[in-house]
């Protein structure tokens, strides 16, 4: 016999908020959502939605994350969990925070928009609701250590790319400028790109060389001890 000892325990709803970074080749940029019903309706949100019976919470997100931006194998990472007990007016919700990496340029504009969505740069982050500024600002710091210890800036990048966008990549996501000598030896020290006989044309007559991350490479050097680190 199978006793539900659960019967008088109280139900709450659990969430997931996703908070999307893209970059544009020049900013660091975030991904909101105009609110379409109450509470707070009409204002900046994360976006987000609650967790079905059936999935786990990374299904969850990778759900919320394609409905937005109709991406698959997004880079994600669960962030933290939000448990205040009045961070929702409107039920008692926890919300469990994951935040993604997407090449801009790939993703669905039509769906964006049918979504009441826009890009904000990240330094022009507006007013959201509930505690999701507070999610912003953990994510951003996630991201900061993250982009010095491991390749992840790449997501944010299309497959092909020059040093400068490189550089500016990692100068929106730490906050700071970098010195262009510094950073482009730092780079070929580390040996994980390939420089391609194509030139990006847009920038001068002369054109930049592009390069491709070589991904490969990085995880064969990441066995033998590797140790990225800006």
């Amino acid at each position: 016999m199978i006793i539900n000892s659960y019967t008088n325990e109280d139900k709450v709803l659990l969430a997931v908020d996703c908070i999307i970074f893209g970059f544009d080749l020049e900013e660091l940029k975030i991904l909101l959502v105009k609110r379409s019903f109450e509470p707070e309706k009409g204002k900046w949100s994360l976006i987000g939605g609650f967790l079905k019976k059936e999935e786990d919470l990374d299904v969850a997100a990778i759900r919320v994350l394609h409905h937005l931006t109709g991406l698959n194998n997004i880079y994600m990472e669960q962030l933290y969990t939000y448990s205040k007990v009045d961070r929702d007016p409107a039920d008692r919700t926890l919300s469990v925070a994951y935040y993604a990496l997407i090449d801009i340029a790939k993703h669905d504009r039509e769906l964006i928009e049918q979504n009441s969505a826009k890009w904000f740069p990240i330094k022009s982050t507006p007013t959201l609701i509930f505690d999701h500024n507070e999610m912003v600002e953990r994510a951003m710091a996630r991201l900061r250590r993250r982009a010095l210890s491991k390749p992840i800036g790449f997501e944010l990048l299309q497959q092909k790319f020059t040093m400068r966008q490189l550089q500016k990549l990692y100068e929106a996501i730490l906050g700071k400028k970098l010195d262009k000598r510094n950073f482009i030896s730092k780079f070929n020290s580390f040996d994980i790109l390939i420089k391609l006989d194509e030139k990006d044309m847009s920038s001068s007559k002369k054109g930049a060389f592009l390069y491709k991350f070589n991904e490969e490479k990085y995880n064969r050097k990441v066995e033998e001890g590797f140790n990225f680190k800006i």
